[in-house]
């Protein structure tokens, strides 16, 4: 079993955790409002599969310029 380091907010798990905020409130204005919140929903989920295949990920290089550093190397 994997189990990530929860020592510090490094780039990675900031990445996460926003990802995951914004789908859970697209979920509930979807529900509560209008379905069309789903869209950003869908985006997220393609920035994720974006990163998983080539490695490019917005958000993360917006935190990165920030000041976010990150755990894993080069």
């Amino acid at each position: 079993m994997y189990i990530a380091q929860t020592d510090s907010w490094y780039l990675e798990r900031i990445t996460v955790l926003i990802a995951g905020i914004i789908i859970l409130l697209t979920v509930i204005f979807a529900w509560v409002h209008s379905p069309y919140w789903l869209i950003l929903t869908f985006i997220v989920g393609v920035n994720e599969v974006m990163f998983a295949l080539v490695g490019i990920c917005l958000t993360s290089n917006i935190l990165y310029s920030l000041g976010a550093k990150p755990r894993l190397k080069k």
